[in-house]
């Protein structure tokens, strides 16, 4: 079931509530079929930017919305062609799941036999065809999820757009929909927004992500260039866990208190940070390690064992090592770090 995608361009799009400017002026291109994830903490404008792509908010004077060729700044939500998902889902309880799924078709008038063709497509696309008579009360968080999704994309939406569709589910719940929806939202090819603060929905579900903070986009990159390449220390921060070590550069080595750390040869003076991933070091031998430290804590995780190093950076600094490693508190460690792993932030 492709629905035609194409491509959305915000221009200049800012909005000011009650004098105060809660989002900057910003530019962004979606592009057809896409899925774009908005993410950030709250109040940091992504849910404000969704409402004016969706016509529920108009942005400031001079900021211009469009769908393909068309502006659509002016238009109301009903007239955009958008299907949306809230994240208290918006169902109604009066109405069973066929019910649910088609109330779009019956306010378009859609002919009785094509909308029914239509539920039953979308009722098995999400294995809902046994709930379809069920009221919404009798359903679970997943599936009321899914009657969210299908009643949004039953009347071929030209944009689909998501608010936080998950939160209020469990962790495993949302693991699983998570995965699922990946999956759907590449086989319906449909151009798709999609807001969270979860930033493993963020990796697996866009095409790209935009990293927003205090009303501003910090950046925007394909989720490999959002984690590997941070364009500031918000987005390493807020992305992630980072380490940061800093010391003095000396001939392209950056010194520090538990040792030295090959670097970029384009600095060979001054003080200087460099930051890295738990996951990009390698415990060494003491004798020679890039880094020398002992450990604090070993917290097992299951599949890894996040270990927390003090002495040999300014702040203890996480590694995380293979699950069956067990180490003593105290024990001294070597720290190794490619240089490629290692990140510069200004």
């Amino acid at each position: 079931m492709k629905l035609e995608p194409i491509p959305i361009t915000l221009t200049r799009c800012a909005k000011t509530f009650r004098g105060t400017r809660v989002l900057e002026p910003l530019d962004l291109a979606i592009g057809a079929g896409e899925t774009l994830v908005l993410l950030g903490p709250s109040g940091c404008g992504k849910t404000t930017t969704l409402r004016m792509i969706a016509g529920l908010e108009t942005p400031d004077a001079g900021g211009r919305v469009a769908f393909g060729d068309e502006d659509v700044t002016a238009l109301p939500i009903e007239r955009r062609k958008v299907g949306m998902v809230f994240q208290n889902y918006a169902l109604f309880p009066n109405l069973d799941v066929r019910g649910n799924i088609g109330y779009g078709l019956k306010i378009q008038r859609v002919p009785a036999a094509d909308a029914r063709a239509r539920v039953d497509e979308l009722l098995a696309m999400m294995r809902l065809e046994a709930h379809a008579a069920k009221p919404i009360s009798q359903l679970s968080g997943g599936q009321r999820q899914r009657v969210a999704l299908a009643r949004a994309l039953a009347p071929r939406p030209r944009v689909l757009l998501l608010d936080e569709p998950l939160t209020a589910l469990d962790a495993r719940l949302r693991d699983t929909l998570r995965s699922e929806m990946s999956t759907l939202l590449r086989e319906l090819g449909v151009t798709t927004v999609y807001v969270t603060h979860d930033q493993a929905e963020a990796m697996e579900l866009g095409d790209r992500i935009v990293v927003m903070s205090a009303g501003r986009i910090e950046q925007i990159g394909t989720p490999r260039e959002i984690y590997f390449q941070p364009a500031s220390r918000a987005v390493a921060q807020f992305v992630g866990t980072l380490n940061r070590i800093a010391g003095e550069w000396h001939g392209g080595m950056l010194r520090t208190s538990g040792g030295a750390v090959p670097a970029s040869a384009s600095q060979t003076s001054g003080a200087a940070e460099l930051y890295f991933r738990p996951e990009d070091a390698a415990l060494a031998d003491p004798v020679g390690a890039q880094l020398r430290g002992v450990i604090e804590q070993a917290t097992f995780l299951g599949e890894r064992t996040r270990l927390t190093i003090g002495g040999a950076a300014p702040d203890a600094l996480l590694v995380d090592v293979a699950g069956r490693v067990e180490l003593a508190r105290g024990t001294p460690v070597g720290i190794s770090i490619a240089p490629e792993a290692l990140i510069a932030l200004a």
